[in-house]
This record gives structure tokens, sequence and C-alpha cells, in this order.
């Protein structure tokens, strides 16, 4: 059985973001799923940063650590953690994603890139944001400790 068709079907047809970047920080896989997400085509998305997507007030801090993993191959969301974070969309809009990373290596065991396999998790964020606001004010209209 040829493999290589049915990892081509998965990647392609996954409802999930599949997006590799190379060392540099270049986008070189954009799956459908990325597009559903984000909003960009692979031809939009494909050959540019991973900026694209990230919003400007944590690029500083993503660069650092994408450095550092680039040069350690050691990734502090590497081992299947899960990784929440805001993202930005072709719109403009500011979503909220959840996350894993697989450092791909090459024949020598060189890093090649991460590959990020991200879901859109924008409602349950913002259900989970209201609930917390709601039990906030619950608590703050209860009453206070017992003075027995």
């Amino acid at each position: 059985m040829d493999l290589e068709p049915l990892y081509r079907q998965i990647v392609e047809g996954s409802p999930d973001a599949i997006i590799l970047g190379d060392r540099e920080g270049i986008i070189r896989l954009w799956n459908a799923g990325a597009r559903s997400i984000f909003g960009f085509t692979a031809e939009e998305a494909i050959g540019r940063s991973m900026e694209l997507i990230i919003p400007e007030r944590l690029r500083a801090r993503h660069w650092a650590g994408y450095s550092r993993t680039m040069e350690t191959g050691v990734s502090r969301y590497g081992a299947g953690d899960l990784l929440a974070v805001p993202a930005t969309t072709k719109d403009g809009r500011t979503i909220s994603i959840e996350f894993t990373i697989q450092m791909l290596k090459g024949p020598a065991g060189e890093i090649l890139g991460p590959v990020a396999i991200i879901r859109e998790v924008t409602k349950r964020y913002l259900r989970e944001k209201e609930l917390t606001r709601r039990l906030r004010e619950l608590e703050g209209t209860g009453p206070g400790p017992s003075s027995s």
C-alpha cells in the first residue's frame, strides 16, 4: 500500500491547520485547515514569514523563542504540550488558537523547522472568559467572611 497519497489526504483534508515553517520562520506548508482558520490561501501564505498570523505585540517574544529552538532543537512545547495563544487572521481579527508542534529533522539530524497542528478555540475561550467574569461577579456580590 502506497501511504504517500494517504498522508497528503490527511494533511490536506484536516480541519485543523497544519503549518510547516523552515529554520528562518518562512511558511513552507499551509493546508486547507489553515486557510479556513486564518483566511489566507496557500498561495498567499507559502513563502511568507510566520508573522502573517502572529499579533504584532507578540512577535519579539515569538522570534526569541523560535531562534532558541532552531539553535538547540528543543522547544518548551515540543513534547505534546498544548500552547494557547492569540493569532491574527487575514481580515485583521484576533482569534484564539491552541497548537502542538513537532520539530522536523533531516537525514543527518539537522533541524529543518517546526510543523504546527493548530485548532481555533475562540468560541471556547470567550465562553470561559465570560464564565470567569460571572464567577467573579457572583463572588463579589456574595456574603463576606462570617464573623461568628
